[in-house]
């Protein structure tokens, strides 16, 4: 693994819990809660330095971080004055502090999709069947197309658009088939022969199977203005939010292979990746990462602020908190359950690299 995949994966991932953890921050000082502790970061101090009430770390390891508030569970700090415990607060307040940190992750997300989407434009996908990229190793790359050939024609049948020719390619059951490429002016014949391949829909679910030469669609920028790129964020924002969710539950059903789950180790490959393509890349990477991490926080397991969630809601229900042992176990539960998680993802990402 290369050092820019890794440098790469450690500011997406600093950045992106942040944000996370400044959203928990700055609602629990905005509800006038104690804090104690603001940490980038586990493990031992590097950095520190104390501004008022709270000391601000950068501790060893970058993938993780904590806001330690007081009158939480476990917090052993003196309060100089009870009524700013956390505790101590209305349901309400409690509440909105555990979701800030999901919801600044999302919020994050978003301004990242409408500055890149204002600065570098929008990709819209060409209207004529012409190549954007090649897939390796498939029949198309073995019969020799490449990104910006355009098709004029197939078996001699003109070719006006992209549709056209995904629609031809897969009724032609694996026949041979010729086509006319206008190759920068120069006009070529290339036969290729499609192959049946998986097909999956937008989550990655396997439909069925379809035959194709593999090939991706040409894309343009078009450049858009302040509101365009407000609207474009806030769909992209929630268009991937709502991925994220259906693709979790058809996990849950079976419906999703648990193998394409990524862990660290792909993460750093693929802001690499994004970093070699340039900036934009990178920073929209970055916005999925975000939304990822917001929704991953607001599952209903103990130790994450979706298991906090939870508990306020129960309090709630019942007018009084569960008992401190029972979230304690609880949490010992979650613990396990995401290291758990951890080692899989990892086993995952090695699995792939040994794979190839």
């Amino acid at each position: 693994m290369s050092i820019e995949s890794i440098l790469g994966a450690t500011v997406v991932l600093a950045l992106v819990i942040f944000v996370h953890e400044l959203g928990h921050f700055l609602v629990a000082k905005w509800c006038d809660v104690e804090v104690h502790v603001f940490s980038m970061g586990f493990g031992p101090t590097l950095f520190s330095r104390r501004w008022g009430e709270t000391e601000y770390r950068l501790s060893a390891i970058p993938f993780g971080g904590y806001v330690r508030m007081a009158g939480e569970d476990g917090a052993d700090e003196p309060l100089t004055r009870p009524e700013r415990g956390f505790s101590a607060k209305p349901i309400r307040q409690r509440a909105a502090i555990v979701a800030a940190g999901p919801g600044v992750n999302v919020l994050f997300a978003f301004l990242i999709f409408t500055g890149t989407f204002f600065v570098y434009g929008e990709n819209v996908p060409v209207e004529a069947p012409k190549i954007g990229g090649v897939i390796a190793d498939a029949p198309a790359a073995e019969a020799g197309l490449q990104s910006g050939d355009v098709i004029k024609s197939l078996d001699g049948v003109p070719v006006t658009t992209w549709e056209d020719l995904a629609d031809r390619v897969r009724q032609s059951e694996g026949r041979k088939l010729s086509l006319e490429v206008d190759r920068a002016g120069q006009p070529l014949t290339i036969d290729v022969s499609p192959k049946p391949r998986p097909e999956r829909d937008y989550l990655g679910e396997v439909v069925g199977d379809a035959y194709m030469i593999g090939v991706e669609r040409a894309l343009e920028i078009h450049p858009v203005g302040f509101f365009r790129s407000i609207e474009l964020g806030a769909r992209y924002t929630w268009g991937f939010t709502r991925l994220i969710f259906e693709t979790l539950a058809r996990l849950f059903q079976g419906r999703v292979s648990a193998s394409d789950l990524g862990g660290p180790i792909m993460i750093a490959q693929e802001a690499g990746r994004r970093a070699a393509s340039g900036l934009e890349p990178l920073l929209r990477f970055m916005a999925l990462i975000s939304i990822n991490l917001g929704v991953i926080n607001v599952l209903p397991v103990p130790v994450l602020d979706g298991g906090h969630l939870a508990f306020l809601l129960f309090e709630g229900v019942r007018g009084r908190p569960l008992s401190l042992r029972y979230r304690e176990i609880a949490q010992q539960v979650g613990v396990f359950l995401l290291v758990a998680l951890m080692v899989f993802v990892v086993f995952n990402d090695i699995s792939r690299i040994v794979a190839g």
